[in-house]
């Protein structure tokens, strides 16, 4: 990010007060906490200096966000470019290599458990790693799980049992519960993903986490967990020597996998599912996909069947309302290429300024409004916590939804509504123009399989046959 400030000589310096200028902001300081670099730059000579150190924080070992805020005097100062110092190395944001220790721990480990499982997290996507990662699990034959923010790196054809976590896969949060050994890759472990309690997160196995940023492993799940701190590539290294000696070695263990997924085939099936399933049918296979934060997030994680080509970009940790429609923007400028925006009524209605930008530089971007008339990951929330007391979140409570037709209609969109999935046409996703399309729900919408705070992954709701649940624990 790069910040515009006050001239140098209007700012507040050390006055301890809010501002001086008119519209200081004291950037800096706010963000420090939630940047890699952040810093502003004091006098023109600097500037080399600064870019050529925030792109190389920004860009090495864990890749983050870098901001340098500049003083409108500083915007017009004269340099004299052969005079700029630059920037050469950051000993903060050196690569992780991993010690000849933790590859014998590696091999060791993989080699001798009988029921392993390996966890990918949006570290490989990050570090660019998917290409090389796919290959390398494929060869190594150990089942495969995903974070919600990975769930596009492995195809459900490819060997992945789906994504963990709250929200996750039964198939995938039952795999982990029966293993006995998981390792992760560049999947930081939060709450979402592994429950409350997080003892409870695999508690049959051992667990060995990879990350390159060492302050991720000192949040421990395990007491006895092995972390390395180390760059994923290098692991990937061992896994393809590994692989060499794993052909057809966990073959009972993915049987039993296997049967666990055809027995959950389904059960969680719900009124977006259809529509998703169809609305893949006609994506191109190379587009990216967007989501917004909300019920339309995790439908697609759940039930968008995602082609080896295709990306799906998503909100994290941070799970903003409202991003789904810039996220597509920027992908469209970057591949040149028709991009799907998936919203939800309330998500779509933080940011739908943006259709203007899309209609002003002609992209053909798709935005599908899943629309509800409602705030419904929250109105799920009230049902389950606070009995049913909804609270700005339905149209009877305070939340309202507008006419997207006439929003369509306003910014000179197409427009098409649909309530039955049989009515979605592909050529609205392969036309290189934009096109609403609203897909009409019912105002009760679920987001299930949904875990009960404090309950281990594996159970979740609405709760499983207990029959059902025995037998998929003692396969």
């Amino acid at each position: 990010f790069i910040t515009g400030q006050v001239n140098s000589f209007e700012a507040k310096e050390n006055l301890p007060v809010r501002q001086r200028g008119f519209q200081e902001t004291d950037i800096v300081s706010m963000v420090k906490g939630v940047t890699k670099y952040a810093a502003r730059v004091g006098s023109g000579q600097d500037i080399k200096f600064c870019l050529d150190r925030a792109v190389s924080c920004a860009m090495k070992g864990r890749k983050g966000p870098v901001l340098l805020d500049i003083p409108m005097n500083i915007f017009r100062a004269e340099i004299e470019k052969d005079l700029l110092r630059g920037y050469e190395t950051d000993t903060d944001c050196r690569e992780s290599e991993l010690s000849d220790e933790n590859r014998i721990l590696l091999e060791k480990k993989i080699l001798s458990s009988k029921r392993p499982v390996i966890l990918i997290g949006n570290g490989i996507k990050i570090s660019g790693l998917e290409i090389e990662t796919k290959e390398t699990l494929k060869k190594l034959g150990i089942p495969v799980v995903s974070t919600m923010l990975a769930v596009d790196i492995l195809a459900s054809s490819e060997g992945s049992y789906g994504f963990i976590g709250a929200y996750g896969h039964r198939t995938a949060n039952f795999v982990v519960a029966k293993s006995d050994l998981v390792l992760t890759l560049g999947a930081r472990l939060d709450v979402r993903q592994i429950g409350a309690i997080r003892e409870n997160f695999a508690p049959n196995a051992e667990l060995i986490r990879v990350d390159i940023d060492p302050g991720e492993l000192t949040y421990k799940v395990h007491q006895d967990e092995y972390s390395i701190h180390a760059d994923v590539k290098t692991v990937l290294k061992v896994l393809k020597k590994i692989s060499k000696h794993t052909n057809e070695k966990w073959i009972q263990w993915k049987m039993i996998c296997d049967k666990i997924k055809l027995q959950l085939n389904g059960i969680d099936s719900n009124v977006a599912q259809g529509f998703l399933e169809k609305m893949g049918e006609c994506i191109t296979d190379n587009s990216v996909i967007t989501t917004d934060v909300g019920q339309n997030q995790v439908w697609v994680a759940q039930f968008f069947k995602v082609k080896e080509s295709q990306k799906l970009l998503f909100s994290g940790g941070h799970g903003a309302m409202g991003y789904s429609l810039p996220a597509a923007i920027g992908a469209s400028c970057h591949t040149n290429d028709i991009v799907v925006s998936i919203n939800g009524d309330g998500g779509f209605q933080m940011n739908m300024q943006e259709l203007q930008v899309i209609l002003r530089e002609k992209l053909p971007v798709k935005i599908i409004i899943f629309n509800n008339s409602a705030l419904g990951m929250i109105r799920h929330f009230q049902e389950m916590y606070f009995e049913d007391n909804y609270t700005q979140t339905t149209k009877t409570t305070g939340y309202s939804v507008p006419d997207f037709g006439a929003i369509a209609e306003a910014y000179g969109l197409e427009y098409h509504r649909i309530e039955d999935p049989v009515n979605i046409k592909k050529e609205w996703f392969t036309e290189r123009k934009a096109c609403l399309i609203e897909v009409v729900l019912p105002e009760k919408t679920y987001v299930f399989p949904k875990l009960e705070y404090g309950k281990p992954n594996q159970d979740q709701e609405p709760l499983l046959d207990r029959k059902l649940f025995d037998k998929l624990m003692g396969m």
